[in-house]
């Protein structure tokens, strides 16, 4: 860096962060793990020493995985990868040079960082990934000063401060949070390096983030000011909408700017339309998604994919909008977007749940004849209350769907259908389907036995009883 520039020392970020284990990482080589715990319980003084004890001979790729997963050693990764570079006859890979950069600046270690840039700078090495590294370790540390002077001194590491560059600072100022310092660094910066659309939409991006309208509003004027209305910026214009829905005049002050962008040939982006919807969705916004929704098809002319309609469906079940729910389900395969399990599923839920079971029993044929599962929570509930309003036929339909297609936590279900079946004098039923059970492995309860048992009893048929006591127990 410049001479005068006094670097910083090691410093604690304001929260600790959580960095990549090997302990959590799944499928991890046996060798790379080996090194990793090695790093992670040796003092720094003795790791090297340790290393070589283990004979392993190491690659390119090895050094990258174990870097990866050594953020929270960092004296003792950059030890691992000075022992390593010894068999490698230094010859690391960019990306291990700009993984220790980062594991230095994420811990703080600026005056170590700074000396692998230094080293890196000797070899040809740094990119642009480096810069972006330190910037966003600087900013992680409520650095932004540091960051910007960072940039400011990138010509002396033979890069341009083109708006490429920009572009990377304002993103890693935006990322933590701090889009005020990112606005303010453009306005400075911008009399030197002309912003793109880019620069505007990191800056609308952090805005929706932190859901300040207000500066959205003057982002987004200065944006237009800028570079216009660009028909290509499509991520500025969704970020710039998806806040504007969060403020006080909320929707329709979105739909206004909706309209100011088709007047300019501009459009928004099927971003900008989930999200929203997926946000009404939750809090039950009817109202509001049905606005958003006919400014999607109408005006934008986005056709609503399965997950759009999903998001619809479950909220008009949410709502008891029962009929609506299920227009929608058969306008999906009219407009490209077919049904899935999900679009169902939801239905079908809804429908057991409130015991709106004529609909249900429908659903739950047309779920099957296209091939579509339902949750076993949600067939063991149609169950119960097909019993419980004695619509016997519907309950063992659907009872013999689920030992198909599921093969635990059946017992429950099953005893309460023998027992139900008893009480409707249906033996020949009961016996059957406890004869299922018991060629399935689903245990038959003592107590529906008894009951079984009885039953045949009063009809004389205690010989049929017998035989499937047998069956029982030899399973």
């Amino acid at each position: 860096m410049a001479k005068d520039r006094k670097r910083s020392r090691s410093q604690r970020s304001p929260s600790t962060p959580i960095f990549p284990s090997y302990q959590t990482a799944p499928d991890l080589n046996p060798k790379v793990k080996l090194l990793c715990e090695i790093i992670s319980t040796t003092p720094s003084s003795a790791v090297e020493s340790l290393l070589e004890d283990t004979g392993l001979r190491i690659t390119q790729h090895d050094v990258e995985n174990v870097l990866n997963l050594s953020y929270s050693f960092p004296s003792q990764a950059v030890k691992f990868f000075r022992w390593s570079g010894h068999q490698l006859q230094h010859q690391h890979s960019p990306y291990s040079w700009n993984l220790v950069v980062d594991l230095l600046g994420k811990n703080g270690l600026f005056d170590a960082m700074w000396d692998a840039v230094k080293s890196m700078k000797s070899e040809g090495l740094v990119s642009l990934a480096t810069f972006a590294s330190v910037f966003s370790s600087y900013v992680r540390f409520d650095k932004v000063k540091e960051a910007v002077l960072t940039f400011e001194v990138m010509d002396q590491y033979g890069f341009v401060r083109d708006v490429v560059a920009l572009n990377t600072l304002i993103s890693a100022i935006c990322r933590e949070g701090k889009t005020i310092d990112g606005l303010e660094f453009l306005r400075v910066a911008k009399t030197r390096i002309r912003p793109d659309s880019d620069s505007f939409a990191i800056l609308l991006e952090g805005w929706e983030k932190e859901g300040n309208v207000s500066l959205a509003k003057t982002t987004f004027d200065e944006m237009v000011a800028e570079v216009g209305w660009d028909p290509g910026n499509v991520p500025a214009y969704d970020s710039f909408l998806s806040t504007l829905v969060k403020g006080k005049d909320g929707i329709n002050e979105a739909l206004r700017h909706v309209d100011i962008l088709l007047e300019r040939k501009c459009y928004p982006g099927m971003k900008f339309f989930r999200d929203t919807l997926e946000d009404f969705q939750k809090v039950g916004n009817v109202k509001g998604a049905e606005l958003i929704w006919k400014a999607m098809v109408k005006k934008v002319g986005i056709k609503p994919d399965t997950e759009m309609y999903n998001l619809m469906i479950a909220l008009y079940c949410s709502k008891n909008y029962t009929d609506t729910a299920e227009k929608m389900l058969d306008e999906m395969v009219f407009t490209g977007a077919f049904p899935d399990v999900q679009s169902y599923n939801v239905l079908f839920h809804f429908l057991i749940k409130k015991r709106m079971l004529n609909d249900a029993s429908v659903m739950f044929n047309e779920m099957v004849k296209n091939e579509f599962v339902p949750s076993k929570a949600d067939c063991t509930l149609a169950v119960k209350n097909f019993l419980a309003i004695g619509d016997h036929y519907v309950a063992i339909k659907i009872w013999k769907f689920m030992i198909d297609n599921y093969d635990s936590d059946l017992e429950e279900t099953g005893n309460l259908l023998i027992n139900k079946l008893c009480d409707a004098n249906m033996l020949p039923e009961a016996v059957k389907y406890a004869e299922g059970m018991i060629e399935k492995g689903i245990k038959v309860t003592s107590a529906t036995l008894s009951r079984l048992k009885h039953s045949l009893s009063r009809e004389k048929k205690d010989g049929v009883y017998e035989e499937r006591l047998r069956k029982s127990k030899s399973c």
